[in-house]
């Protein structure tokens, strides 16, 4: 079995939170868990404008993923941080170029979910989720999110991340604040637990 986690990242939350998936995915025995990540396509100039070329230097080394290779994967988890309640533009990029997958069914039976980062508490996490869960759905993938049991989502004395729909963070307004403890462990909560169901079809 085979579980991809494809990711975009403008700081390194998204990143880290992808790094948290894989582990969890990786607890699944026979699972072979690859990282990878969605092509830039903002020009060079506006990422450094931005002050995101020097954060992306610790996820340089990750290998971009072609749209071809996504029927070799049993599993594939999507990260983007949030655009205005919506997917980034790079990973909607990415999607609309799967237009050959779509046409032979190749992603068919797949199992997907998505995982975000916001600026803020309330900037869209689950708007964004269910926006990726929609072009999933036209694949035909089979949708897995990050249940209730898990019960770190469940608590009240902390800002924290973490939705039914899938993992999330709060990376604050300039980015200041990184992934707690608690939204790591719903990451890898969510890894784990869409390994086991790929594995549950698989074995049918």
């Amino acid at each position: 079995m085979k579980t991809l986690v494809l990711f975009y990242s403008s700081y390194g939350h998204i990143f880290k939170l992808a790094e948290a998936i894989a582990e969890g995915a990786r607890e699944i025995a026979g699972n072979e868990v690859v990282i990878k990540k969605i092509p830039e396509t903002l020009p060079q100039a506006v990422l450094d404008h931005m002050g995101a070329t020097e954060a992306q230097k610790a996820f340089g080394h990750i290998p971009v993923a072609t749209p071809g290779e996504l029927a070799d994967y049993d599993a594939i988890i999507f990260g983007t941080p949030t655009r205005y309640g919506n997917m980034c533009g790079q990973l909607q990029a990415y999607l609309d170029s799967t237009g050959a997958l779509w046409a032979t069914g190749a992603l068919v039976g797949k199992v997907g979910g998505a995982f975000v980062s916001t600026a803020t508490q309330h900037g869209g996490q689950e708007t964004t989720i269910r926006a990726v869960h929609t072009a999933l759905l036209h694949h035909g993938f089979v949708i897995v999110g990050l249940p209730y049991a898990w019960q770190g989502q469940m608590g009240h004395h902390e800002v924290t991340g973490g939705t039914p729909y899938g993992a999330s963070t709060v990376a604050g307004g300039r980015g200041e604040r990184h992934a707690s403890p608690n939204e790591l462990e719903g990451a890898r909560f969510q890894g784990r637990h869409t390994a086991e169901i790929a594995r549950k079809l698989a074995a049918k």
